[in-house]
C-alpha cells in the first residue's frame, strides 16, 4: 500500500527562523516536537546523517540533513514501515515574507503495516503533526490562530493504548 501523507502550515516569517526549529529537533528545548502529549524524538547523535532513535515505537536514522532546510528520516520500524518523512523549509515566493513549513512521509505499507497504519499510525501520526505545527506557529508567533483538535477516534486510541 502506497502511503503519502503531507502536513504543512504557513508562518509569518523568514525561512531561517523557521529552518532554526528543524534544527533543533530531539534536542532539550526542542520547540517543534510536541513533547507533552506524544514520545519525545530521540536521536543517539541529534540530526548528523546516520544518527539513530526515533519516537514511541517508530523508529529511524537520519538519511539526509541540510541545516536551517530539511530533515529525512528513513523508517527502521515498525515493521512493514518502508519510506521516510522529513521536515521541508519553504520560502514563499509572493513576496510577502511568508515561510511553509512541510511534514511529508512517504512509503509504501507491507506486512502487517498494511493494517496498523490505516487503523492506528495514520491516526496519531495526523494529530501529532498538526500539534506539531501548531508549536511551531506558538514559537514563532507567540500564538496559533486556529489550534488543532484531536478527532474523538484519536482521544479513544490514546485512552486504550497504554503509556
Amino acid at each position: 500500500m502506497a502511503v503519502l501523507n503531507v502536513h504543512e502550515r504557513a508562518l509569518p516569517v523568514e525561512p531561517n527562523a523557521v529552518g532554526a526549529l528543524v534544527d533543533a529537533l530531539a534536542t532539550a528545548d526542542d520547540p517543534l516536537w510536541p513533547t507533552a502529549d506524544w514520545p519525545p524524538m530521540r536521536l543517539d547523535r541529534g540530526l548528523a546523517p546516520g544518527s539513530r532513535g526515533g519516537h514511541g515505537p517508530v523508529r529511524y536514522t537520519v538519511a539526509a540533513y541540510a541545516p536551517r532546510q530539511w530533515v529525512r528520516f528513513a523508517f527502521t520500524g515498525p515493521r512493514g514501515f518502508e519510506g521516510f518523512h522529513e521536515y521541508t523549509v519553504h520560502p514563499l515566493d509572493d513576496g510577502s515574507g511568508h515561510t511553509v513549513l512541510r511534514h511529508t512521509l512517504t512509503m509504501r505499507a507491507r506486512g502487517p503495516a498494511r493494517l496498523t497504519w490505516p487503523l492506528a499510525y495514520r491516526a496519531f501520526h495526523d494529530a501529532c503533526l498538526e500539534d506539531s505545527l501548531d508549536r511551531a506557529e506558538l514559537a514563532l508567533t507567540g500564538t496559533v490562530r486556529r489550534p488543532a483538535r484531536w478527532s474523538p477516534y484519536v482521544r479513544l486510541l490514546r485512552r486504550l493504548t497504554p503509556g
